[in-house]
């Protein structure tokens, strides 16, 4: 009988699993690095082991540490968690031979399915519907664009599209980089890319005893770079297309059969809009995703993945799905700025009325719960979002009845959270829920390059919340005045109070006087009520709060109208932090991978001179114009900060 478990995983999934664990009386071990140290995954354990060092490669990817801190733990089960080690037949065997009981399928499927090369032809030796593939040395013109994969691993990681066959070796190249750092292996493979499908997958479990569960199908169409970024259950296509269902269900259960599959995995399909679909990979994990299926089942997947391992039966058939469920992955990131990663303190996470415990009771078939909010969270107030990992700070899922309600109630727990220190894709992702393609279920795999990437805030309100920012930083002045007076009090007015606070690349110039007759600034607004932490205003003749927070270097306003992050502006600059002009900044923390160019070399605009690894993805940075490389400041291998100097391109003598 089992008695603890060690996670070998960090962040949201390994708080998931925790609290299951500890609904089934089990005793929980996490491991963490020395950058999650302070993470809340390894202080909710019962005990938790440290891994020396930072990167996935010095730690959670190192399966020898991993099964020696379960047994100095004293763990008799390893759960993999998703990502890292989960797909890694090494890393499961290692654990079988270590005495402890692997919470995964079967060794023998993982290695099927390890390779997508040798998956798809065992799937269509199954009669699964596949995708050609095709070897590198295959792609011709007639073959483009073609996606290159990954071989091993998942999550967008070590994908390339390409359209050019002069870029093919170049994106091999860097996908297998790519996919080295991330999985550990870096085998890549290509197919036909199809620029507009339906990402379609099935959640599968399977006992020992031959019965092999299709539990519902789940849709991931809207991604980021091959990334999942909101999915759903049940799938708007699947619901809409005859027979779609019993066919998915069917080749899902094939798959499974194939390797003798036991324990929960996901089957995921490309459909097109008439119902056809292929193999894609066969993930032999819990996905990110799992929750939307749990929500719409009423089961727990993660302690079916403990009772199966533990030997039991399952049930002849699955629940039912009922109601619907959608999930957004909550990142650290700038769309607007090629989906740059962020870094830094997460000075406040607060989602209202999220159900942060969600997903936690040992719920086996007890039916859905009716309507509701679930927060997967990795992070707390005070959290430090580093470099080394998934930009993923929470999952946010909703679910209920009807599908249009789900999306509005999820859109507005978004809108609503307080996300402070770290800028996040919430805005955006508000706005898909309310997009009329989305809310219509018409939405595919080419979302952005069809719809572009909307939902941040208009200047308008980032003008308004500069004042209320203003405002309040006036309103604590004043508290902390020894001598009681009018803000800006002057004897004889001439000058208004100026204030300037940045809002991404716009420079917003605040002007406003506290007069007798109340406040007067540009616009249509008056001032109801000031504190440091709280301004009411008039706006348009709508009575409207904003919440102030301010910070080392930002101050962050929420209101109905929507949250802004701003940056007070200096009146003067320190000429210590001015720096040369043509200057390449490190745009986060992060190692740099390659360098592509010498100090001397005549360099064009958007030509690559080196790149960077953060948050396990891979930067290009490029030369920002015409020019020769006067100064290389880095070199392969080595840390950089936000802001640092990467290099100097100057103009050509």
């Amino acid at each position: 009988m089992l008695t603890s478990v060690l996670v070998a995983n960090r962040g949201e999934i390994a708080r998931r699993i925790f609290r299951t664990a500890r609904s089934l009386g089990l005793s929980t071990v996490a491991i963490h690095s020395t950058a999650d140290a302070g993470s809340p995954h390894a202080a909710e354990a019962d005990a938790a082991v440290h891994l020396p060092g930072n990167t996935p490669s010095e730690t959670y990817l190192r399966s020898e540490l991993i099964v020696e801190a379960a047994l100095r733990a004293g763990a008799d089960a390893v759960h993999p968690g998703y990502g890292f080690l989960s797909e890694n037949a090494g890393f499961a065997q290692a654990v079988i031979d270590a005495g402890l009981t692997w919470i995964g399928p079967p060794v023998d499927a993982i290695s099927s399915m390890g390779s997508k090369i040798e998956a798809k032809k065992l799937m269509s030796t199954a009669g699964v519907p596949v995708l050609a593939e095709l070897t590198p040395a295959e792609v011709s013109a007639d073959d483009l664009p073609v996606l290159v994969k990954a071989s091993a691993g998942g999550g967008g990681r070590g994908m390339r599209v390409v359209s050019r066959l002069e870029d093919l070796p170049r994106e091999i190249e860097a996908a297998s980089a790519e996919a080295l750092s991330a999985f550990g292996d870096g085998t890549v493979f290509c197919e036909r890319y199809l620029a507009a499908g339906r990402h379609i997958e099935v959640q599968i479990m399977a006992d020992e005893h031959g019965t092999i569960w299709a539990v519902g199908e789940r849709e991931c169409s809207i991604q980021r770079r091959h990334q999942k970024v909101i999915e759903e259950a049940p799938s708007p296509l699947v619901e809409r297309v005859p027979a779609m269902r019993a066919a998915l269900f069917d080749a899902a259960r094939k798959a499974a059969a194939a390797i003798n599959y036991v324990g929960a995995g996901t089957v995921e399909f490309l459909a097109d809009e008439a119902g056809n679909f292929y193999f894609l990979e066969m993930n032999t994990r819990l996905q990110v995703e799992h929750p939307v299926t749990e929500e719409t089942t009423g089961l727990d997947l993660v302690a079916l993945q403990f009772a199966v391992a533990a030997g039991e039966r399952l049930p002849a058939d699955p629940p039912p799905t009922v109601g619907h469920a959608i999930e957004v992955r909550l990142y650290a990131e700038d769309p607007t700025n090629d989906w740059q990663p962020q870094t830094g303190t997460l000075q406040r996470f607060a989602l209202e009325r999220g159900e942060s415990e969600g997903g936690g009771g040992a719920r086996l078939a007890v039916g859905a719960r009716v309507s509701g909010v679930r927060v997967d969270s990795g992070v707390v107030d005070g959290s430090e979002v580093s470099p080394y990992y998934d930009a993923m700070l929470a999952k946010v899922i909703a679910f209920g009845p009807g599908r249009s309600v789900v999306a509005r109630r999820l859109a507005g727990e978004l809108q609503r959270a307080r996300i402070h220190g770290v800028g996040t894709n919430r805005e955006l992702l508000a706005w898909i829920l309310r997009h009329p393609v989305f809310l219509a279920g018409d939405t595919d795999t080419a979302f952005f390059e069809k719809h572009g990437v909307g939902g941040g805030a208009e200047p308008d309100v980032e003008r308004v919340s500069a004042l209320a920012a203003a405002l309040a930083d006036a309103a604590g002045r004043q508290v902390e005045a020894r001598v009681r007076v009018p803000s800006g009090w002057r004897n004889l007015a001439s000058q208004p109070q100026r204030k300037s606070y940045r809002a991404g690349v716009t420079t917003y110039e605040v002007e406003y006087r506290l007069t007798r007759d109340g406040l007067v600034a540009e616009g249509n607004v008056q001032l109801v009520d000031s504190a440091p932490d709280r301004v009411v205003l008039e706006v348009g003749g709508v009575r409207r709060t904003f919440e102030v927070a301010a910070y080392d270097g930002m101050v962050c306003v929420d209101s109905s109208l929507g949250s802004v992050s701003l940056t007070p502006v200096e009146r003067f600059t320190d000429p210590a932090q001015q720096v040369s002009a043509g200057s390449l900044l490190a745009p986060m923390p992060g190692i740099v991978i390659r360098v592509g160019v010498q100090v001397g070399d005549v360099v064009e605009q958007g030509q690559p001179l080196l790149w960077l690894e953060a948050m396990k993805m891979e930067h290009t940075i490029a030369a920002p114009t015409d020019g020769v490389l006067n100064e290389l400041r880095v070199e392969a291998g080595q840390q950089v900060e936000v802001g640092a100097v990467l290099a100097v391109v100057g103009e050509e003598a």
